[in-house]
């Protein structure tokens, strides 16, 4: 207990002394979104994520993990990440008051958790997204304070979701040399399927943001119930109602993205060479991907790798 109560007083010195030490809150990019906005769109991915590993260690117990084959010690590292991402939550709360900006409040979710092994494979990709949206925002952030802040965030976010797909899942604790970076709009479609709703004063805090329509990525055929890199895959996703060429965009650390042309409207050959995390967006243009050109997505597909970088 008094350790926590330590962590807690070290947590919100810190933030404030961010606060001391960085120029007026209000500072904007040229694009017109507020540092406010940003660290506010930070703190929404830390509410989702501090309670997702809430509810799903108060729902899975040691017994539990034992059971779905897990070493003694994972649900133990995983209650480590529970209280970051608590700590993240308290910072960036105690940031944003202390510099006279409201902070967005806790959501309600809506986690789909059947079983450890779900919990487990959930977690990843919530860490996958977020270190994602850190990488992506860091250009919006004006203070350079608070972009040091959200760095030191994004290297812890981004040992979780290492430890995760290696220690825990036994992948790769990395996709490429390079980590993939997204825009809000991009993160915010990945991350509003778990949210069911938010308070009403919490959109005004945040950057404008537009989840695009959802996209799911699947095998076609047998293939194992797994994507696989150079074999066949279908999308489902609406379709607009023009008739019009369609792509698939694969998106990877800060390599130019892949395009490849959908046959029969849903269906796409995957690109070979894919590891790790890719993101998947289907496009109405073979050369960009932006608010106009998106049909559907982001989706996230795991190439999972063993350590010969064969893909698993």
């Amino acid at each position: 207990m008094f350790m926590m109560k330590s962590s807690l007083v070290a947590t919100i010195v810190l933030a404030l002394s961010l606060v001391r030490g960085a120029s007026a809150l209000p500072a904007k990019r040229d694009g017109g979104v507020s540092d406010p906005q940003v660290l506010n769109f930070a703190l929404t991915l830390e509410h989702l994520e501090a309670t997702f590993y809430k509810k799903g260690l108060e729902q899975f117990s040691d017994a539990d993990f034992k059971h779905a084959g897990y070493p003694d010690w994972a649900r133990g590292r995983l209650s480590q990440i529970r209280d970051h991402e608590a700590t993240h939550v308290e910072f960036l709360t105690t940031a944003l008051q202390a510099a006279g900006a409201q902070a967005v409040k806790e959501c309600e979710y809506n986690f789909a958790m059947t079983d450890v092994n779900a919990f487990v494979n959930l977690a990843g990709i919530l860490e996958e997204v977020g270190t994602t949206a850190y990488t992506g925002g860091a250009q919006l952030i004006a203070s350079k304070d608070y972009l040091t802040a959200a760095a030191s965030i994004l290297a812890v976010e981004a040992r979780h979701q290492a430890w995760i797909h290696s220690a825990a899942q036994h992948g790769s604790a990395w996709s490429t040399a390079f980590q993939t970076a997204l825009g809000p709009d991009q993160v915010y479609t990945l991350a509003a399927p778990f949210i069911k709703s938010c308070p009403a004063g919490n959109a005004a805090l945040l950057p404008p943001l537009t989840a695009g329509p959802a996209l799911a990525v699947a095998p076609t055929g047998s293939s194992a119930g797994k994507i696989r890199a150079g074999r066949p895959a279908t999308l489902a996703f609406a379709a607009p109602a023009a008739s019009t060429p369609l792509f698939a965009a694969f998106i990877s650390g800060l390599a130019t993205p892949i395009f490849v042309p959908l046959q029969n409207g849903k269906d796409v050959a995957v690109p070979q060479g894919l590891k790790g995390f890719v993101f998947v967006v289907v496009t109405s243009d073979g050369g960009k991907i932006n608010a106009a050109t998106t049909v559907a997505g982001p989706a996230i597909v795991d190439f999972m790798y063993d350590s010969s970088g064969t893909v698993v």
